[in-house]
Protein backbone atom coordinates (compact mmCIF):
# COMPACT_ATOMS: atom_id res chain seq x y z
CA UNK A 1 0.00 0.00 0.00
CA UNK A 2 1.12 3.66 -1.02
CA UNK A 3 1.76 5.50 2.11
CA UNK A 4 -0.26 9.28 2.39
CA UNK A 5 1.54 12.18 0.68
CA UNK A 6 3.98 13.75 3.48
CA UNK A 7 2.96 16.81 5.08
CA UNK A 8 4.54 19.95 4.98
CA UNK A 9 4.28 22.53 7.62
CA UNK A 10 1.77 25.23 7.23
CA UNK A 11 4.37 27.95 5.96
CA UNK A 12 8.07 29.04 5.85
CA UNK A 13 9.06 32.40 6.17
CA UNK A 14 12.16 32.36 3.31
CA UNK A 15 13.80 35.53 4.82
CA UNK A 16 13.93 33.30 7.95
CA UNK A 17 15.11 30.29 6.42
CA UNK A 18 18.00 31.77 4.02
CA UNK A 19 21.34 31.27 5.35
CA UNK A 20 23.20 28.61 6.44
CA UNK A 21 21.73 24.62 7.96
CA UNK A 22 24.26 22.19 8.62
CA UNK A 23 23.20 18.94 7.67
CA UNK A 24 23.13 17.11 11.34
CA UNK A 25 21.89 13.80 9.95
CA UNK A 26 20.32 12.64 6.64
CA UNK A 27 19.40 9.34 4.38
CA UNK A 28 22.18 9.23 2.24
CA UNK A 29 22.23 8.63 -1.32
CA UNK A 30 25.29 8.21 -4.07
CA UNK A 31 26.50 11.60 -4.43
CA UNK A 32 26.42 12.10 -0.62
CA UNK A 33 28.53 9.53 0.14
CA UNK A 34 31.94 9.72 2.49
CA UNK A 35 30.96 13.61 2.30
CA UNK A 36 31.62 15.27 5.48
CA UNK A 37 31.06 18.38 7.26
CA UNK A 38 27.95 19.15 4.74
CA UNK A 39 26.28 22.25 4.92
CA UNK A 40 23.60 24.08 2.52
CA UNK A 41 23.58 27.43 2.31
CA UNK A 42 20.18 29.27 0.87
CA UNK A 43 20.46 32.54 -0.37
CA UNK A 44 17.42 34.52 -1.88
CA UNK A 45 17.66 36.17 -5.62
CA UNK A 46 16.15 39.22 -6.92
CA UNK A 47 14.35 36.59 -9.34
CA UNK A 48 12.11 35.11 -7.32
CA UNK A 49 14.40 31.57 -6.71
CA UNK A 50 17.32 30.88 -4.48
CA UNK A 51 20.95 29.63 -4.44
CA UNK A 52 21.23 26.50 -3.06
CA UNK A 53 25.08 26.10 -2.44
CA UNK A 54 25.71 22.43 -0.65
CA UNK A 55 29.42 22.99 0.40
CA UNK A 56 31.08 19.61 2.19
CA UNK A 57 34.71 17.95 2.71
CA UNK A 58 35.32 14.92 1.16
CA UNK A 59 36.15 11.46 3.66
CA UNK A 60 37.77 14.03 6.47
CA UNK A 61 37.02 17.41 8.23
CA UNK A 62 40.62 18.17 7.59
CA UNK A 63 39.84 17.54 3.49
CA UNK A 64 39.69 20.97 1.32
CA UNK A 65 36.21 22.44 1.41
CA UNK A 66 33.99 21.87 -2.36
CA UNK A 67 30.64 23.47 -3.26
CA UNK A 68 28.65 22.52 -5.71
CA UNK A 69 26.05 25.01 -6.89
CA UNK A 70 22.52 24.84 -7.32
CA UNK A 71 19.10 26.55 -7.86
CA UNK A 72 16.28 26.65 -6.23
CA UNK A 73 12.20 27.49 -6.09
CA UNK A 74 9.01 27.60 -4.08
CA UNK A 75 7.00 25.25 -5.73
CA UNK A 76 3.98 25.73 -4.02
CA UNK A 77 3.46 29.72 -2.87
CA UNK A 78 0.63 28.99 -0.35
CA UNK A 79 3.02 27.46 1.89
CA UNK A 80 6.73 27.98 0.62
CA UNK A 81 7.35 24.63 2.13
CA UNK A 82 7.41 22.73 -1.12
CA UNK A 83 10.20 23.53 -3.53
CA UNK A 84 12.56 22.07 -6.73
CA UNK A 85 15.86 22.28 -6.34
CA UNK A 86 17.99 21.57 -9.35
CA UNK A 87 21.91 20.84 -9.61
CA UNK A 88 21.99 18.97 -12.89
CA UNK A 89 20.06 20.54 -15.78
CA UNK A 90 17.40 18.92 -16.24
CA UNK A 91 16.98 16.87 -13.33
CA UNK A 92 14.44 18.54 -10.51
CA UNK A 93 14.15 17.40 -7.42
CA UNK A 94 11.26 18.12 -4.82
CA UNK A 95 12.20 19.49 -1.37
CA UNK A 96 9.67 19.28 1.19
CA UNK A 97 10.16 21.18 4.42
CA UNK A 98 8.05 18.40 7.05
CA UNK A 99 9.30 19.84 10.13
CA UNK A 100 10.68 23.09 11.28
CA UNK A 101 11.55 24.57 14.44
CA UNK A 102 9.40 27.91 15.20
CA UNK A 103 12.58 29.64 15.98
CA UNK A 104 14.68 28.25 12.57
CA UNK A 105 16.75 26.57 14.29
CA UNK A 106 16.45 23.05 12.69
CA UNK A 107 14.32 21.77 9.58
CA UNK A 108 13.41 18.46 8.38
CA UNK A 109 13.64 18.05 4.41
CA UNK A 110 11.78 15.34 3.26
CA UNK A 111 11.15 13.26 -0.04
CA UNK A 112 7.92 11.84 -1.58
CA UNK A 113 8.84 8.15 -1.64
CA UNK A 114 10.85 8.65 1.31
CA UNK A 115 13.73 7.12 0.09
CA UNK A 116 15.74 10.40 1.23
CA UNK A 117 15.76 12.64 4.00
CA UNK A 118 17.70 15.83 5.84
CA UNK A 119 17.86 17.22 8.81
CA UNK A 120 19.36 20.32 9.29
CA UNK A 121 20.05 22.66 11.81
CA UNK A 122 21.62 25.90 12.60
CA UNK A 123 24.81 24.73 14.65
CA UNK A 124 26.84 21.47 13.55
CA UNK A 125 25.68 20.19 17.03
CA UNK A 126 21.39 19.24 17.86
CA UNK A 127 20.83 18.07 21.31
CA UNK A 128 19.19 14.82 21.64
CA UNK A 129 16.01 16.02 23.21
CA UNK A 130 15.47 17.92 20.09
CA UNK A 131 16.80 15.10 17.69
CA UNK A 132 14.40 12.22 19.35
CA UNK A 133 11.56 14.74 19.27
CA UNK A 134 12.28 15.14 15.27
CA UNK A 135 13.28 11.34 14.64
CA UNK A 136 9.63 10.77 16.34
CA UNK A 137 7.55 13.12 14.39
CA UNK A 138 9.35 11.79 11.11
CA UNK A 139 8.31 7.89 11.83
CA UNK A 140 4.60 9.09 12.15
CA UNK A 141 5.18 10.50 8.46
CA UNK A 142 6.15 6.82 7.76
CA UNK A 143 10.29 7.25 7.49
CA UNK A 144 12.26 3.89 8.69
CA UNK A 145 14.10 6.59 10.75
CA UNK A 146 17.07 3.49 11.56
CA UNK A 147 18.26 4.87 7.92
CA UNK A 148 19.14 7.92 9.05
CA UNK A 149 23.04 8.63 9.63
CA UNK A 150 24.31 10.97 11.54
CA UNK A 151 26.76 13.16 9.55
CA UNK A 152 30.60 14.44 10.72
CA UNK A 153 30.80 18.31 11.58
CA UNK A 154 33.34 20.59 12.77
CA UNK A 155 32.25 21.65 16.06
CA UNK A 156 34.46 24.15 18.60
CA UNK A 157 36.31 21.37 20.31
CA UNK A 158 37.45 19.92 16.44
Amino acid sequence: MKPAPLKTVPHVDLNRYAGDWYVFSHIPYSLEKGKVGTLDRYALRPDGKMDNIFLFRRGSLDAPLEQWKGVAWVHNKSTNAEWRVQFVWPLRVPYLIIDLDPDYQWSVIGYPNRKLAWVLSRKPVLDEKTYRGILERMAKQGYDTRLLAKVPQRTADR
